[in-house]
């Protein structure tokens, strides 16, 4: 068998507030190409959904977006949709499942679990089969699909080259941004969405090359198409002076929506898997849903950016409103349960849109600047992504005077869904799967602990000089179960432990011996009191030591021992933070100056 590896050495860290270095021009320079071909992607993408509609329900051969308000409903209209799930079904089955859902868990699974690599089957195969579902009257939006498929970009050109995971996880997040960028025009709110919902962390090393990704679709998209806001809009209502009580009331209705449309969702996802037939035939059944909504509402089938556009310019009638509503809801439901292609981005904006101009009804102003918080609010509570949502809506219509009002609405939003549920309508399905997640993200309390803060300083050592038989019986009488030996300066010259005890009395013939000479350990690993406790951890984990010398930097004399208990000390002080609460200025105490 070959010999194990030796652990790579672990450099001593810089203190610094970042730990970005010149590798990052490099993630730059790869995020730019990867910016590039994402965008193409997404024209691409939205290209084969237009064909895929206009020769599906209208037999011409064009690559412009089509309304199907204009289909007329018939047996065609219920047999179509089906036919798209059951093609769907097969790629997915005899091609790559991770093709089924809308795209993002599959992004997230494949950067916490897959070390961000995808396969180039889900490359291709991902937005053929989202322009199947949404061409033949899917009520999905086409920003699941790129974002997948961005990503796979990203990821596939990351693995012709010697990276980390971490850096293959930035570029595969750089293509799924620049997708989103490309199709719906928002930069800012699709960097938000990688850091809210796909980083998971917030450095240099990842944020830049996201923001050169999507800064790149933004330099393309008005060549692909066309400049300015998907959806312009502008009213800068005079709201009273409880107007943002309001907005953030309706935050609470979409954050209860949210809520309801999650449970819903996994709801009808077990209803399928209780199913005698094999999962390969539930997209046709989603589509059988599908296209009996359709007879019903016709608007309430493809992307819908159409329908999106009159609730903003408040071109809708309420009975229009609440049929699209209510359509809208069911269908897409019962459709990415049964793990058909699709996303639910532009679903949640006509949703939440809907519940906007609803309510507004009641409340003063243009009905088009509720449903524009309605679908701020919606998405910040459904994605639990409250400052992508704000920034999304903003983008989407340019309407900046709006900013303030969306992030009531999608804060309250937010709020209400993380106190409701404890994982969103993403993150449930990987849940599902046995994996769990977290999205809270702080500091790891080891980047700012320093040693000398948790060392044990009154060390207890042996010296160098001592006799083996000596240092023997220390051992096997002393309370500790290993010592640091120092050599006549205090200088650590390694470690001896109760083990090491044990086979000398084994072996025996080490009575002329000195410790030094048995322990000495010119790979000694060591760190100094002003080093953090994360570097510590490392050097643990490269070789091996339960415990580290702490040595002066200068003279390199013993100051201390850090142990692994020690090192738990700073998790507790951590959690005890988190959970005790006191009241320092109650009953008459003084909280003193430090």
């Amino acid at each position: 068998m070959p010999a194990p590896l030796a652990p790579a050495p672990v450099q001593r860290r810089a203190l610094a507030d970042f730990r970005a270095d010149r590798r990052l021009l490099v993630l730059v320079a790869m995020a730019v190409a990867i910016g590039l071909g994402a965008t193409f992607a997404a024209w691409g993408l939205l290209a084969l959904i237009a064909l895929v509609t206009n020769l599906a329900w209208f037999g011409r051969f064009d690559t412009g977006m089509t309304s199907l308000a204009a289909a007329k409903p018939s047996l065609w209209m219920i047999c179509l949709p089906p036919l798209g799930g059951l093609a769907i079904g097969l790629m997915a089955r005899f091609g790559s499942d991770k093709i089924r859902g809308h795209g993002i868990p599959e992004a997230i699974e494949a950067i916490l679990i897959g070390s961000s690599r995808m396969s180039p089957k889900v490359a291709v195969l991902k937005p053929v089969s989202s322009a199947i579902s949404i061409g033949t009257g899917g009520p999905f939006g086409a920003e699941g699909p790129i974002i997948m498929t961005g990503g796979a970009l990203g990821s596939l050109f990351a693995q012709f080259f010697a990276l980390s995971a971490a850096e293959r996880k930035t570029l595969l997040v750089a293509g799924a941004a620049a997708g989103m960028t490309a199709i719906f025009g928002t930069p800012v709110a699709a960097v938000l969405l990688a850091v809210e919902l796909l980083l998971f962390e917030w450095r240099p090393r990842s944020f830049i090359p996201v923001a050169a990704a999507a800064v790149t679709a933004t330099v393309l998209r008005p060549a692909l198409f066309g400049a300015g806001p998907l959806f312009p809009f502008a009213a800068d209502p005079a709201l009273p002076w409880w107007g943002l009580v309001a907005c953030a009331g309706l935050g609470v209705a979409a954050g209860l929506l949210s809520g309801l449309l999650t449970r819903l969702l996994y709801a009808c996802e077990d209803a399928f898997e209780h199913l005698p037939i094999h999962w390969m035939w539930w997209p046709a059944l989603g589509g059988l849903a599908v296209g009996l909504g359709g007879l019903i509402e016709p608007r309430a089938l493809g992307v819908g950016y159409d329908v999106i556009a009159d609730l903003i310019g408040g071109h809708l009638a309420l009975e229009a409103v609440l049929l699209i509503f209510g359509v809208k809801a069911a269908i897409w439901l019962v459709a990415l349960s049964s793990g058909t292609s699709g996303g639910v981005l532009a679903p949640l904006l006509i949703l939440g849109g809907a519940l906007g101009w609803l309510i507004g009804m009641a409340l003063p102003g243009h009905p088009g600047f509720w449903a524009l918080l309605g679908m701020g609010a919606m998405l910040g509570g459904t994605m639990r992504a409250p400052l992508t949502g704000a920034l999304f809506a903003v983008e989407l219509t340019g309407d900046v005077h709006a900013l303030p009002a969306l992030l009531a609405a999608s804060s309250a939003a937010y709020a209400v869904a993380v106190l409701l549920l404890k994982r969103s309508i993403l993150t449930e399905k990987i849940a599902r799967r046995g994996r769990h997640i977290t999205c809270e993200y702080g500091i790891d309390p080891h980047e700012f602990t320093r040693v000398a803060d948790v060392m044990v300083r009154a060390v207890d050592t042996l010296p160098g000089t001592l006799p083996v038989p000596e240092a023997v019986a220390v051992l096997e009488t002393g309370r500790h179960r290993i010592y640091p030996v120092v050599d006549g300066a205090g200088r650590p010259v390694g470690l001896v432990s109760r083990a090491d005890a044990l086979l000398w009395t084994t072996e025996g013939g080490h009575e002329g011996e000195r410790l030094d000479e048995r322990v000495s350990d010119a790979a000694l690993a060591v760190v100094h009191p002003d080093d953090v406790t994360a570097h510590a951890i490392d050097l643990m984990l490269a070789t091996g030591q339960g415990r580290l010398p702490v040595t002066d930097p200068e003279s390199g004399r013993l100051v201390g021992l850090l142990t692994r208990k020690d090192l738990l000390q700073v998790r507790a002080a951590f959690s005890r933070a988190e959970v005790e609460r006191q009241a320092y200025l109650a009953r008459g105490k003084v909280v003193q100056d430090a």
